[in-house]
């Protein structure tokens, strides 16, 4: 991958971009890696690498209209990527998609991008990547849930509403994704209120006729290892697709499966299809054991047929270092690991929609 540009960009960041095109203030490591209508395919389950059995999942079903927004695909699962420049422009952010899509010989099914709570939308790489064909996966940074509840954002969340709606394309929604991570406690502040302004937003949404998003609740998967995620459910009835980002916790050399088997677990009494929003494996486990991590990871998914869309996180946070990095450039055995989940058949289903 030599010339592609990678993310130096940290924390909380608000980000200038280039003049000649719109502006979008993302925030891709506000909540990045934590360091703490179709059925499923009738394959039988079977053992998945860790030890877990995969039990065979509910009945997947969409509750979306598959004319409008992203449906499940009727077998295997879709593919997709955060990719982020060293320095983020719109324009870096289109060629940094395009320059993994190079190294893979294939388009994104799924572009995952970052928008703050209220950053100028749409920008000019989330229509690039429609117009070539991928669905986009936003992930929506919050505020405070009291503040939301209090109706007191209510003209911009219509404001965001009609922004999604005159996209005409389908798109999944993830409003503040990781939300049970504990240094989010003071905006989130209770499993309750995140319901309650969870269920404010789609409410608002639905007054407006946004028919063409998914709604993606995405915690993160250590949550359900330690019990916390689940108190942050807003229901069947308010999640279309059910997600989890999962990272080896900082510093550890975890396996994929161990640091997803508690959400999948969870995720099995569900008739909802599952996402893994974001994945990684760190630079610092080494080329060649990231390259058998991606193997193994591929393993898990493919075993699980409710899990419908696997996105990696393309991406090197600043000051993380090594065991915080999860940029495949400059690695070629991991790079050629997940070269190889792109060019599966299953990771190239017919989009539902």
């Amino acid at each position: 991958m030599t010339g592609r540009v990678r993310v130096l960009v940290a924390g909380l960041v608000v980000v200038v971009v280039a003049v000649v095109v719109a502006v979008v203030v993302t925030d891709p490591f506000s909540s990045s890696p934590s360091s703490s209508s179709s059925s499923s395919s009738s394959s039988s389950p079977g053992p998945v690498p860790g030890g877990r059995t995969s039990p065979a999942p509910p009945g997947v079903s969409g509750t979306v209209d598959p004319a409008l927004a992203p449906a499940p695909p009727a077998s295997g699962a879709y593919f997709g990527a955060f990719v982020g420049p060293a320095v983020f422009t719109q324009a870096n952010e289109i060629l940094a998609v395009q320059e993994l899509q190079g190294e893979l010989g294939r388009k994104l099914a799924i572009v995952h991008t970052y928008l703050k709570w209220q950053a100028p939308f749409p920008t000019a790489s989330a229509l690039a990547f429609l117009d070539q064909g991928s669905m986009l996966l936003i992930s929506w940074a919050g505020t405070d849930t009291r503040q939301i509840v209090s109706g007191a954002d209510d003209g911009w969340i219509r404001t965001r509403a009609r922004q999604i709606k005159a996209l005409g394309k389908p798109v999944f929604l993830e409003w503040r994704w990781e939300m049970d991570r504990p240094n989010l406690r003071s905006q989130v502040h209770s499993g309750a209120e995140y319901v309650a302004a969870w269920d404010h937003i789609r409410a608002i949404f639905a007054s407006v006729g946004v028919h063409n998003a998914a709604w993606v609740w995405c915690p993160t998967a250590n949550g359900f290892s330690d019990g916390q995620a689940a108190a942050f459910y807003p229901g069947n009835n308010e999640v279309d697709w059910i997600c989890a980002d999962a990272y080896p916790a900082y510093g550890s050399t975890a396996s994929f499966a161990s640091t997803v088997t508690a959400f999948l677990d969870w995720a099995s009494h569900y008739d909802k299809p599952v996402m893994i929003g974001e994945f990684g494996v760190p630079e610092s486990d080494g080329a060649s054991q990231r390259a058998q991590w991606l193997r193994a990871a591929r393993q898990v998914v493919v075993a699980d047929r409710q899990i419908k869309a696997l996105l990696y996180f393309d991406a090197n946070p600043a000051g993380q270092g090594p065991q915080g990095s999860y940029s495949l450039a400059g690695d070629a055995a991991a790079l050629s690991a997940f070269r190889a989940i792109a060019a599966q058949p299953y990771f190239n289903p017919a989009v539902t929609h």
